[in-house]
């Protein structure tokens, strides 16, 4: 090849991927299109998930990813060159929540959803932020300590999660039979641990320590027994749209960066919270905190190999 042809070739070949850079730069995000036109965003959340996402009350909605959700909007905001985004909240539940953003319904969830590889099929998980520990909650007064006190018993969890599946995985678990019951969600679940309508209620701890704190006589009921498994509870975004999750994890990271996790983590575990002021009183666990240092979207099945 002549020099004259080299140089042709290698101009032709900067033309082809430049445009291709800028094709990549300007990649359209379906969901982020929508927020821009329609100057609104939905965001998903819990009704009763104490402190990660719950209501205070008139249509209010809060908690640790539901703060952290909006501060994540407010970054796309900028990022879209918008001076104000109305944010819709949509109540959620563990039925419904997959499909509400499978079918564009809510544009990011926001609640208490463990990222793992079933789920990984119909939607996309943000970085996460905080890594749960499954656990069980009793009556104080109940003398069960264990998995294996549960035989012949009745054990609450909510309708839609995976918390049950798990105690049954259990290796503690062999030759355990207990029966379950469902609540529709969190705080009809618990309510029936504390009617006695239930023996357990086996859930992700913060929901657990929520429940409990926010309970009328939160000294009646401990959690106890072994950790059923680790999991990491994500920010749920379109499956379809890496753009708008690629924007979500950058505002993640910003938020890393700045340090400001560790006041938001005081602020919702370990102070008190509207609307009663309750304490959950839940620490900073080394998973959640590494998580925080290695920003990731594995699912919970990484996280419990053995």
């Amino acid at each position: 090849m002549k020099n004259k042809q080299i140089a042709t070739f290698f101009a032709a070949s900067a033309l082809v991927f430049g445009f291709g850079a800028i094709g990549a730069a300007q990649a359209a995000s379906a969901t982020m299109d929508k927020i821009k036109s329609s100057g609104a965003v939905t965001m998903g959340v819990r009704e009763s998930s104490i402190p990660m996402s719950y209501t205070t009350g008139d249509s209010r909605f809060d908690g640790y990813h539901v703060e952290i959700c909006r501060m994540i909007l407010g970054d796309i905001k900028d990022k879209l060159g918008m001076s104000t985004l109305r944010i819709n909240y949509q109540p959620v539940t563990s039925q419904n929540r997959v499909p509400l953003v499978q079918n564009g319904t809510v544009d990011i969830e926001c609640g208490t959803t463990t990222n793992n590889t079933a789920r990984a099929k119909d939607v996309g998980f943000a970085n996460t932020l905080y890594v749960e520990e499954v656990r069980i909650a009793v009556k104080a007064n109940s003398g069960i300590t264990s998995i294996s006190q549960l035989a012949g018993k009745k054990v609450a969890t909510t309708t839609g999660t995976t918390s049950v599946q798990l105690l049954r995985k259990h290796e503690k678990a062999n030759g355990v039979n207990f029966d379950e019951v469902f609540g529709k969600d969190h705080a009809d679940s618990f309510l029936l641990l504390e009617s006695g309508r239930a023996d357990a209620f086996v859930m992700d701890g913060s929901i657990l320590a929520g429940n409990i704190a926010n309970s009328k006589n939160p000294k009646d009921f401990k959690i106890v027994g072994e950790v059923l498994a680790t999991e990491p509870i994500a920010i749920m975004v379109p499956k379809n749209d890496p753009e708008f999750k690629a924007a979500v994890n950058a505002a993640i990271a910003k938020i890393v960066a700045n340090g400001k996790m560790p006041g938001l983590w005081n602020k919702w575990f370990l102070s008190p919270i509207p609307p009663k002021n309750i304490v959950v009183g839940l620490e900073l666990s080394p998973a959640t905190k590494n998580a925080w240092a290695n920003l990731n979207d594995k699912p919970a099945e990484d996280y419990n190999k053995k």
